[in-house]
């Protein structure tokens, strides 16, 4: 009973201080489903727990796992996934942990074009070696001397196969369409090559050949003269020449390289050699692309992953994006799942393929985007749909941590390496000697024991 006026006068001496007095509640007792209404979510349900581990969603803390193929015809129209944002901030360590984590299934192929180049070599080449896998290194100099080569007229791509590729060589390299005289001449010529170059492999010499020096056959289709034929194949044939007998030669005018693994589990295209800025890298995205299609995809129940870097060179031509468009219609059937790795968005919606880009966009269910400034984050909002909220933090993002949309389902994600992974994925060039010691130590253990 003493200590009733003490509390009183604490109470007074609370309330001279504050305002105010502390008061006793009696507790409320209610059930889980009502309280949800007071205490709201502040995070959107993750997407299951089927599939490789990505990291932590940042706001609930929760593990974020991420497969398309599991996802794919109930959360995912499609299995494709576009991956954006300014270099230095984890698109690279995401890309490469992912195709790790994914390799760990028994049923996954992953095929990589490697644009990146890093100490002479493609940046996964490190990845490729600890696997026991070679790059297949496309480099002219090197194709001189007996390197890889890729044949557009390989045997194992069907004949429209093949007549559309050499179209896309073409107009890729023209940088405009074949009219409709200068289509007939390559047609005319490639129906010949195949015709009566029976006894080997036909090569783009043989294509090349024909065109300077039409046969009868062409004039008995059409009824021109042998003359019209050549002149209208003369542009052709001079584009084609490149291939053969300028910067481009060595990697496309022979019969293809057969010692390439096609039934690895990784495949790595290394492009690292190849001027990204020049006319070779759409060339060379075009043949590899269709190449795979009729060699690599075959209905085996396998899924397959096909991740291109820098893929501004495949969506910002026409003539290759219609190539890829039809690419990934088609591999939707046979379990693909394409990932391009853009840096900008206006890369692509602003150059001369708008229209096939547009197409390719929509085919892309999962959007990932690391740090952009603020302009570029509000133009990628509006041509991808984002939230409000997400275009506002996308400027203050740190590095590893990105906004996902997976078909709607957007959340900020919070990527998490492992430290098996980390010396692997490490591509800085101004890298120490303990960093180099630390990424040969891992490349060994993962060679000895893949499921470390």
């Amino acid at each position: 009973m003493a200590a009733a006026p003490v509390g009183g006068l604490s109470d007074a001496f609370t309330s001279f201080l504050f305002g105010k007095t502390e008061t006793t509640r009696l507790p409320v007792r209610t059930s889980s489903g009502q309280a949800q209404a007071v205490y709201l979510p502040t995070a959107a349900p993750g997407l299951g727990d089927s599939g490789v581990i990505i990291g932590r969603e940042v706001y609930s803390g929760k593990g974020y796992v991420y497969d398309p193929f599991q996802l794919y015809g109930q959360q995912l129209p499609a299995p494709h996934w576009l991956v954006l944002g300014e270099s230095g901030n984890g698109k690279s360590a995401l890309e490469k942990t992912y195709v790790l984590r994914q390799l760990r299934f028994r049923d996954r192929q992953v095929v990589v074009l490697d644009a990146q180049g890093e100490d002479g070599v493609g940046e996964w080449n490190l990845i490729a070696r600890a696997l026991g896998i070679m790059p297949v290194r496309l480099d002219p100099q090197a194709a001189l001397n007996g390197g890889v080569k890729l044949n557009p007229l390989d045997p194992a791509i069907t004949l429209t196969g093949q007549l559309a590729l050499l179209r896309t060589i073409i107009e890729v390299a023209m940088g405009r369409g074949l009219d409709e005289r200068a289509g007939f001449a390559l047609k005319a010529a490639h129906a010949h090559v195949i015709a009566t170059r029976t006894e080997r492999q036909p090569i783009l010499g043989d294509i090349i050949d024909t065109l300077r020096n039409p046969n009868t056959d062409s004039v008995d289709a059409l009824g021109v003269s042998l003359d019209d034929i050549q002149v209208w194949g003369l542009d052709v044939a001079l584009v084609l020449d490149r291939l053969v007998d300028g910067d481009l030669r060595g990697m496309f005018d022979g019969p293809t390289t057969t010692d390439i693994d096609l039934d690895a589990p990784l495949i790595v295209f290394d492009l690292s050699h190849i001027d990204r800025n020049s006319i070779a890298m759409p060339i060379l995205m075009a043949i590899v692309g269709v190449w795979l299609e009729h060699t690599w995809l075959r209905p085996d129940r396998k899924k397959r992953i096909f991740l291109v870097e820098e893929a501004w060179h495949i969506i910002n031509s026409p003539f290759v994006a219609q190539l890829f468009q039809r690419l990934l219609k088609f591999g939707r059937r046979l379990g693909l799942s394409f990932v391009a790795v853009v840096h900008h968005l206006s890369d692509v919606v602003d150059g001369a393929a708008s229209k096939e880009a547009s197409a390719i966009l929509k085919m892309a269910s999962t959007r990932t985007i690391y740090m952009q400034k603020a302009d570029e984050a509000r133009a990628t909002g509006r041509v991808l749909g984002l939230p409000r909220w997400a275009v506002e933090i996308i400027p203050t993002l740190s590095p590893g941590i990105a906004v996902w949309d997976v078909n709607g389902n957007v959340q900020v994600v919070k990527h998490l390496i492992t430290e098996h992974e980390r010396p692997l994925v490490f591509t800085d060039r101004a890298m120490t000697e303990d960093a180099i010691i630390e990424r040969t130590r891992a490349s060994k253990q993962l060679a000895d024991d893949p499921a470390a």
